[in-house]
This record gives C-alpha cells, sequence and structure tokens, in this order.
C-alpha cells in the first residue's frame, strides 16, 4: 500500500487518462474492448491483453483514491 502512496497524482491521472482515450481516433481501444465485452466477442489474447493494458491505470487511480479517502477519513475522526 506504500507503493500507491508514493506514486505522484499528477501521474497516475495523466497514464489513466491517456490509456482510457488512447487511441482518440477512430475510437479508444477501451470503449471498442468494453463494447466486445458486452457482446461477448472479447475472445482474442491479443483482445483481453488490450482491455487489461487500458484499465489498469484506472483501477490504479481508483484504489489510490480510495486509500487517499479513507486516510483523510481516518485523520479525520480523531
Amino acid at each position: 500500500m506504500k507503493l500507491l502512496d508514493r506514486l505522484p497524482w499528477v501521474w497516475v491521472a495523466l497514464i489513466a487518462a491517456w490509456l482510457a482515450v488512447a487511441p482518440v481516433f477512430p475510437e479508444p481501444h477501451l470503449i471498442e474492448k468494453l463494447r466486445m465485452l458486452m457482446a461477448g466477442t472479447l475472445v482474442k489474447v491479443l483482445d483481453i491483453f488490450d482491455l487489461v493494458l487500458h484499465t489498469a491505470p484506472l483501477a490504479v487511480l481508483i484504489a489510490k483514491s480510495t486509500r487517499w479517502f479513507t486516510q483523510r477519513r481516518a485523520e479525520s475522526e480523531r
């Protein structure tokens, strides 16, 4: 968990935003892969890897945010 604390907010947010929308045209990979997942056509290993690659930074951002909010709440309750 200390690794999450050491990651700079700016870089985590920038990387998460960049990979969430990359490539912008014709359609972001994340949107494309999520549509494929919902349609049941996400079967190729490369497509699954793409989904993980474009989702992982968002998961790190969510984990860092959750940890930050929980720490703030614990500090305010003292």
